[in-house]
């Protein structure tokens, strides 16, 4: 069901071209519950769409508003572009759930996004971190999508994360001139520091699977859902982010994941002064660029 348009017959506020797109608020049903969302649909849409999967806990503006300004970037390009909460979040009504829980919501979010754009043929799910993983979850079970964009997708455990932050974030203190300052003029803790280290070591060692359960763990529950979807996927990761990191570092750990992830059909790009949510203008930019290229290459 939609709502009235947020601005209708006019303009958006932050349109670079005077009539390119329009923005359109939409409620969507959801098992009795109703979420909220906003379709960004351009004068002339194309055949593919994005769905913005939000990582959580969070809205559907996004950090820094990336994805109102990823969705109008696109919009203006003649990419249509829903983005939604999920139940429990933003406007949405319902109970709280996780990344795992909200496969119902991203289903008739889908509903919802291709009778607002008729003109749909496919849609592609963009994600980041733990919004990543909820797209990935989804994708194989829906023939609508043929496409992920995935963005420092969350694949966290606590052997993955220490072994991730040994490799990676001890290997860079040692070349940090503040910490070897404070090193010199005995203002470093040393007992602290090896108790880090040291919980760090036993983590890094401890097995794969969920504690206390027979389910597997979150990346082999990943793996198996990228294995199953047969589409494009198109990866960002940041430099400066442990967990791209730690993405970065499983997929390159087994011939399955380097499968799952094979170069016929995955594109890796990488921003390698960018923070997790890319929270300047031209990180954002950037990402915005590399997903419209994307969207246009097939």
């Amino acid at each position: 069901m939609a709502a009235p348009p947020e601005s209708p017959g006019r303009p958006c506020p932050g349109g670079a071209s005077d009539a390119s797109y329009r923005e359109q608020a939409v409620l969507i049903d959801c098992e009795g519950d109703t979420l909220v969302g906003i379709a960004s649909i351009p004068a002339r849409p194309g055949p593919r769409g994005i769905l913005v999967i939000v990582g959580g806990p969070q809205y559907r503006a996004g950090s820094h508003r990336q994805f109102v300004l990823l969705a109008r970037d696109l919009a203006q390009d003649g990419i249509p572009v829903l983005r939604f909460d999920y139940r429990g979040m933003g406007d949405s009504a319902g109970g709280m759930r996780n990344f795992e829980q909200v496969g119902a919501d991203i289903a008739r979010a889908l509903d919802q996004f291709t009778a607002t754009v008729p003109s749909l043929q496919d849609v592609a799910v963009w994600g980041m971190c733990d919004g990543a993983a909820a797209a990935a979850f989804h994708a194989p079970l829906d023939p609508r999508v043929v496409g992920m964009v995935l963005l420092n997708p969350w694949v966290r455990t606590d052997g993955g994360i220490a072994r991730t932050t040994l490799r990676h974030y001890y290997r860079a203190r040692l070349f940090d001139r503040a910490l070897w300052g404070r090193i010199l003029r005995g203002r470093f803790d040393y007992r602290a520091a090896l108790r880090s280290l040291a919980g760090l070591l036993s983590q890094a060692a401890g097995g794969t699977r969920r504690a206390g359960g027979s389910q597997p763990a979150l990346p082999d529950r990943l793996l198996s859902s990228l294995a199953a979807f047969p589409g494009r996927i198109l990866v960002i990761l940041s430099g400066q982010d442990l967990t791209a990191r730690e993405f970065m570092d499983l997929a390159g750990s087994s011939a399955k994941w380097k499968r799952a992830l094979g170069p016929h059909r995955t594109g890796w790009r990488h921003l390698e002064e960018a923070d997790h949510t890319f929270s300047c203008r031209a990180w954002r930019d950037q990402v915005a660029r590399w997903t419209r290229e994307w969207v246009r290459s097939w």
